[in-house]
């Protein structure tokens, strides 16, 4: 029999699955647990899952990857409408609410699980995303924080996002008073589209 996550428990959207509609922006920013709870809700944001991704271990557990060594970060997938968020929408989330300057690690979260990344589908959002960390880079230079160190990365049809063990698929839904380590720099984000490398193309649509 085919193993079928459950489905989303806010949202009741099946989690390993994209309606031709949506795309998919991957991040990760620190522990998921906070990290989900921040995009499932959101308008026009279909599902969210949480796993891992970034590594070079086939099917990694939670274990596996809290060693430090297999090369994934802790990341959130959000599956969305672009008629109704954009991805620079998306990114000023992200940015607002982690610190993208901590390197390999998220206030007490330490290791190379817990780093800043952005995963994008197509070529058109890792550009959004490339010109948006720029964007705040200059922002928080200007407050005195080191450089950022978020890493973007384009598609690549090698990469795999490993879904997570039901335990952690929207945990803080399941356990209210659970773990939060998201804490963000002070620092809005404040995009536009015009802040990002290139505009938008879920605006034309």
């Amino acid at each position: 029999m085919t193993y079928r996550p459950a489905p989303h428990v806010v949202l009741g959207t099946r989690i390993d699955d994209a309606p031709a509609s949506c795309r998919i922006l991957d991040v990760a920013m620190g522990c998921f647990w906070g990290a989900e709870r921040a995009f499932w809700t959101l308008p026009g944001v279909y599902c969210t899952a949480v796993g891992y991704e970034g590594g070079h271990l086939a099917n990694p557990t939670y274990r596996d990857v809290c060693r430090g060594d297999t090369g994934h970060a802790e990341t959130v997938r959000i599956v969305f409408d672009p008629a109704q968020i954009t991805t620079t929408e998306l990114l000023q989330v992200f940015f607002d609410n982690h610190d993208p300057t901590q390197g390999l690690r998220q206030g007490n979260d330490v290791g190379p699980q817990y780093r800043s990344m952005i995963f994008a589908s197509t070529e058109a959002d890792a550009a959004t995303a490339s010109g948006a960390r720029e964007r705040f880079a200059q922002a928080l230079a200007a407050r005195g924080f080191p450089a950022v160190t978020t890493e973007v990365c384009g598609p690549d049809p090698n990469r795999t996002f490993w879904l997570a063990e039901d335990d952690h698929q929207q945990y803080l839904a399941k356990n209210p008073l659970g773990y939060c380590g998201l804490r963000g720099t002070g620092v809005s984000c404040a995009l536009s589209e015009r802040d990002a490398n290139i505009p938008d193309p879920s605006r034309d649509r």
